[in-house]
């Protein structure tokens, strides 16, 4: 990994207009630099094909996960508040300097002239960002949408697909809310079923889980809603096998991807699904509210838009973000997270959050006197940098506002009919040191109490 390929990867392996390009501030740049440094003097093998996709797609994932010359730099592209410690980066995570940079130049220039500068030269910049997303998921542009986030997304298709009175959705009970809420609605209105199964957690069996989703599958079903990584505990599905029995059945099949793009990696083609919609101001630090729907071509005249289409975009798929007037610099940003994220590397990302996940939770089951639970799969293919635990004795809601009025530790207490505990997502520009004093407090708290 030298200096030339790693630009390369920073801005983009196809050459873009001038007006669309990336601008990246000078010490975010030189950092990412600095972090190149550092990998090509460990003599890192960046990408092993054998190596298994949980462990991050390297051969030596978890030596250049612990890395911090290569990842204390990358910590310095954020611009952050660091008198608290942030492991809430599932709700929204912060982008990185130069990405704010890339998304105030633009909010500035198309405030000096907005019926111009705005609608004319900054909103068609985003077929730029449309070409670059749908290469990252793997599908054709003609199948992208950008949104504003996975709930405008996923509620386009829950609202989209035509159903009559007595048709059965069929659910996960850990699905997200907001979606849930959506299927109810459309319940309550229309006189359709929606049904809900449970499954284990943490569960290492895929096999489970595709046969609790086909249990409650009957002649009625028309539609099945997944999560791809759900938002509690980070469980990863088998998406593919899903989607595949599914399909079997003629049941359509939508996937919240919200937590999984840019956590993890795969594409389109490894999941083989039909819908697929996403947050990007999670994991690939996109500016808050950014997202992508993904319907496939034949699918697109299926689906009703969430705003009325124009005349003739029955099967264009940009008639879902047919929104009204709104900022195109949020979206156009996208393309500056996306090059950070490329240049940074899926697989080595990917390692790094499994590594810190590790790094508290095995801790905590060490060190916690056997009163601590993790309920996110540990060293398998089904879990992600996403955790989730408790403690036997410790009310979830208590310690989390103890954690966050006391010591500035900012998590996500989770109250579920099935379980409870703390949800834990630190990102990229976490330290160890936060890491680690986090897991000092937990243990701080079994010892003692929340006194």
């Amino acid at each position: 990994m030298d200096r030339r390929l790693f630009v390369a990867a920073l801005a983009g392996t196809t050459a873009l207009p001038a007006i669309s390009s990336p601008r990246f501030a000078p010490g975010a740049f030189r950092r990412l630099l600095d972090a190149a440094d550092v990998a090509k003097s460990r003599g890192h093998v960046l990408f092993d094909p054998d190596a298994p996709a949980w462990s991050g797609g390297t051969a030596d994932a978890q030596q250049f996960a612990a890395d911090e010359d290569f990842w204390e730099p990358v910590q310095r592209a954020f611009d952050l508040d660091r008198t608290w410690i942030n492991l809430n980066n599932g709700g929204c995570s912060p982008a990185p300097t130069h990405v704010m940079a890339q998304l105030e130049r633009d909010l500035r220039y198309g405030n000096l002239l907005p019926v111009i500068h705005m609608w004319r030269d900054l909103e068609p910049r985003i077929e730029v960002v449309r070409r670059e997303v749908a290469r990252e998921f793997g599908c054709d542009p003609e199948e992208m949408a950008i949104t504003r986030n996975a709930s405008e997304g996923l509620l386009t298709l829950i609202n989209g697909i035509d159903l009559k009175p007595g048709d059965e959705v069929l659910l996960s009970n850990q699905n997200y809310g907001r979606m849930i809420n959506g299927w109810k609605q459309r319940a309550r209105r229309q006189g359709i079923v929606v049904k809900e199964i449970s499954f284990p957690v943490p569960c290492t069996s895929p096999k489970e889980i595709v046969e609790a989703f086909a249990a409650g599958i009957t002649p009625r079903t028309r539609v099945m809603e997944i999560t791809h990584i759900t938002n509690l505990t980070g469980q990863i599905l088998p998406v593919k096998e899903l989607v595949a029995m599914a399909r079997a059945k003629g049941v359509e099949t939508f996937v919240d991807g919200a937590h999984a793009f840019a956590q993890f990696p795969f594409t389109r083609d490894d999941l083989g699904c039909d819908y697929y919609g996403t947050s990007l101001h999670k994991w690939l630090l996109a500016p808050i509210g950014t997202g992508f729907l993904y319907v496939r071509r034949d699918k697109i005249p299926t689906i009703w838009p969430m705003y009325a289409e124009n005349e003739g975009q029955a099967n264009d798929i940009r008639k879902y973000e047919e929104i009204g007037t709104h900022p195109a610099a949020n979206h156009n940003a996208i393309a500056v997270s996306l090059a950070f994220h490329r240049a940074l590397g899926a697989a080595r990302k990917s390692a790094r959050l499994v590594y810190l996940r590790d790094r508290w939770a095995k801790r905590l089951i060490a060190e916690g006197q056997g009163r601590v639970k993790v309920l996110t799969p540990l060293d398998s293919p089904w879990g992600g940098g996403l955790g989730f635990f408790n403690v036997d004795g410790l009310d979830p809601v208590k310690l989390g506002e103890w954690l966050m009025g006391k010591y500035r530790v900012v998590q996500t207490p989770i109250v579920h009919k099935e379980f409870q505990g703390i949800r834990v997502t630190p990102n990229v520009y976490t330290s160890v040191d936060e890491i680690d004093r986090f897991a000092e407090l937990v243990l701080l708290a079994i010892r003692k109490g929340l006194a």
